[in-house]
């Protein structure tokens, strides 16, 4: 999120917002160290649970009350549709990370989603307090963010050998889902889109340029 129009809620509620998505970061960090099938036992039900939380304020008023008393200033215009009942950015968070984790090598699944968590929040802050300069359909600043974070956290995730390419792979990765956070506005989840987009990207590359390469990573519970 990094609109040129300053969003939906105030500047510092956006601040309170993404605190609380850097607590994500829990998930692939805890999950480098467990298995995959813990992993989405632990997610489902965390999912399932938010689902649940997140629909009830919808359909049961004395919920709802309370619910948007202690955190109706951290949600956006869209997340408060009593038409369309859309989950809020937290929801999809473990919708997303669930998806995730069923879908990609851990590998890929650690870089992608600390590059959501990190330059997601990166992007929203910067393109909001500093985006003057419109790109595709956010701010070319945010857009930028985002793209300088990712390629930091490509420097620390893990990796599956010490060849250079892997950094080209990741840093090329890191383009794409800068991209795609700022076109996912207006119809897309970018919670959703940006490790789907990064995770398939650095997996289409490693297998055209190192195919014959194991996507296990050594020493970590699969």
């Amino acid at each position: 999120m990094n609109q040129i129009d300053n969003g939906s809620i105030k500047y510092k509620d956006e601040l309170v917002r993404k605190l609380i998505h850097l607590c994500s970061l829990s998930i692939p960090i805890i999950y480098y160290y467990i298995s995959t099938p813990a992993a989405v036992t632990i997610l489902s039900v965390l999912t399932l649970f938010a689902i649940t939380l997140d629909l009830s304020r919808y359909y049961f008023p004395k919920f709802g009350k309370f619910f948007y008393k202690y955190f109706g200033f951290i949600l956006r215009k869209h997340e408060v549709d009593n038409v369309k009942k859309n989950l809020n950015g937290a929801t999809y968070v473990l919708i997303s990370a669930l998806f995730c984790v069923i879908i990609f090598p851990k590998v890929f699944f650690v870089t992608a989603f600390t590059i959501l968590i990190i330059s997601d929040t990166a992007a929203a802050l910067i393109g909001r307090k500093f985006g003057k300069h419109k790109l595709l359909a956010k701010s070319f600043e945010g857009t930028l963010t985002f793209f300088v974070s990712a390629s930091v956290v490509i420097l620390f995730t893990p990796k599956l050998t010490g060849n250079p390419t892997e950094l080209l792979i990741g840093i090329i990765a890191a383009a794409v889902g800068a991209i795609v956070e700022n076109i996912s506005f207006g119809w897309a989840d970018d919670n959703l889109t940006i490790p789907l987009s990064v995770g398939f990207s650095m997996w289409g590359m490693y297998l055209l340029l190192m195919p014959d390469i194991s996507l296990i990573l050594p020493n970590v519970p699969r």
